[in-house]
């Protein structure tokens, strides 16, 4: 084999071996254009769906809140004095954003050692357990975009102890991640739909 294409082939494999996308798909308000444009999430969303019972249009606009379904996401950094670099606000990473300790604990009980958080499947099956979780702790229906996603924000503990009460401005996003899932639910069963016929 020649030396240009043993270069090509390790080039082609060391590409597929990327995790997530860098950029979101073009249109956020629609869930037919989201999937479409990649099917892969769609594939994903629905394997959560019948492992964990959380549906397809709530993990989007979880998903849609805390990355814009960027797989590379991470929280902005803290300035001391304005201009010199702190480190980030927290370890929340990909899609998901899920922190560090949230992600070993993931990983540790559902065997998925090899799980990453810059790919989609993996950050929707952690979606999925989580949101699994809450509904059995705290009994949060898995339809229930806006609790799930306090329980999700705030953490089981706080989300019990009611700390999102006092937080205004979470209350005003859970109420946009919730119109933001019936959005999406419409739109999907529409999208279907117009597939059958």
């Amino acid at each position: 084999m020649s030396r240009s294409l043993r270069a090509m082939l390790l080039v082609l494999i060391l590409a597929s071996c990327g995790g997530g996308y860098n950029s979101a798909p073009r249109n956020l308000d629609n869930a037919c254009s989201i999937v479409s444009e990649r099917p892969e999430y769609l594939r994903a969303f629905r394997a959560t769906e019948r492992r964990w019972g959380v549906p397809v249009h709530v993990q989007m606009a979880t998903i849609y809140h805390e990355s814009r379904f960027i797989g590379d996401a991470r929280p902005p950094y803290r300035y001391v004095l304005g201009i010199i670099p702190m480190g980030r606000q927290s370890t929340a990473f990909g899609y998901s954003q899920a922190l560090d300790g949230t992600w070993d604990e993931y990983r540790r009980e559902t065997g998925k050692r090899g799980a990453r958080r810059d790919r989609i499947r993996d950050a929707s099956d952690f979606m999925g357990w989580y949101m699994a979780g809450s509904r059995e702790r705290l009994g949060i229906a898995m339809t229930d975009a806006r609790n799930q996603y306090l329980a999700y924000h705030e953490g089981r503990t706080g989300y019990a102890r009611g700390s999102y009460k006092r937080k205004s401005w979470l209350m005003r996003v859970s109420g946009q991640l919730q119109a933001r899932a019936e959005m999406y639910q419409g739109q999907l069963a529409s999208c279907r739909r117009a597939r059958r016929t």
